[in-house]
């Protein structure tokens, strides 16, 4: 270990330090985000275009199998209230400006800490940290190319009658795409913490193949209190992806060797 000479107040000092750099490097980023309003919203708000990537490949797939494209469909946003473009555009780009400077928050974190860590336990965590960020990235991917826009199709143009439009909110649209991206980001730590646990001993692939109908009960609990409607199509559409990530982790596990442990 190093850096054991260091008082608290030093420790603090040196956090309140990292927290400064940390803050005014996101608040950059996000001021910059904030300033480039057009080319933000055009990547928030591309999933409910029709001529959105997803659309076009599902189209290219119907047409394929079924002889015909899939019907193109345009679900207009609005706005409800005085200040609430503005108050969205802020938050948007606050939020841009986090995942902008996420690597750089991450090696913050991660420099203030590895004092205290030894070397076998930087290497992990390095590992760990490295293999999670990753893995959130793809699960926000994975939400914002496929579930959401998923989601929003089949609920922007679901209908109980020809009489009765759908008028959805501008600030209803954000919250569910990034409610469900960070959610998906949560998620897709699975194979992650599943190699943590079988590296230290506490999980391993015949327990989790033993207990595989509970964890698809639990994985759908789950599915539904992160889901934010109450539709079947989008719980399935949440919990494939989360069934999915607990099948390869029972892979992973059973490649995973625990830490030897030197006797005492």
């Amino acid at each position: 270990m190093e850096d054991t000479q260091q008082s608290f107040w030093d420790h603090l000092d040196e956090l309140r330090r990292v927290i400064f750099r940390i803050l005014g490097v996101a608040l950059a980023f996000a001021v910059v985000a904030f300033i480039f309003r057009d080319e933000l919203f055009a990547v928030v708000l591309a999933p409910k275009e029709n001529c959105f990537i997803t659309y076009r490949l599902l189209s290219r797939l119907a047409s394929v199998f079924s002889g015909s494209a899939a019907e193109s469909f345009d679900v207009p946003l609005i706005n409800t209230g005085l200040a609430m473009q503005f108050v969205i555009h802020m938050k948007i780009a606050f939020a841009a400006g986090v995942v902008c400077a996420s690597p750089y928050i991450i090696y913050q974190l991660f420099r203030f800490v590895s004092p205290a860590l030894y070397a076998d336990e930087r290497r992990y965590a390095v590992r760990v940290v490295g293999g999670g960020y990753v893995m959130f990235i793809i699960g926000m991917a994975v939400s914002y190319f496929l579930i959401f826009p998923l989601t929003f199709r089949f609920l922007g143009t679901y209908q109980v009658s020809s009489d009765v439009a759908n008028l959805i909110s501008l600030e209803s649209y954000v919250e569910v795409l990034v409610m469900m991206s960070v959610a998906m980001g949560i998620v897709f730590e699975m194979p992650v913490v599943a190699w943590l646990f079988a590296r230290l001993g506490f999980l391993n692939d015949t327990f989790m193949r033993r207990y595989r109908r509970h964890a698809i009960v639990v994985i759908l609990i789950v599915a539904a209190v992160i889901t934010p409607t109450s539709d079947i199509f989008t719980l399935l559409a949440v919990s494939l992806p989360m069934w999915l990530l607990y099948e390869g982790s029972i892979h992973l596990v059973a490649r995973t060797h625990p830490v030897s442990r030197q006797p005492e």
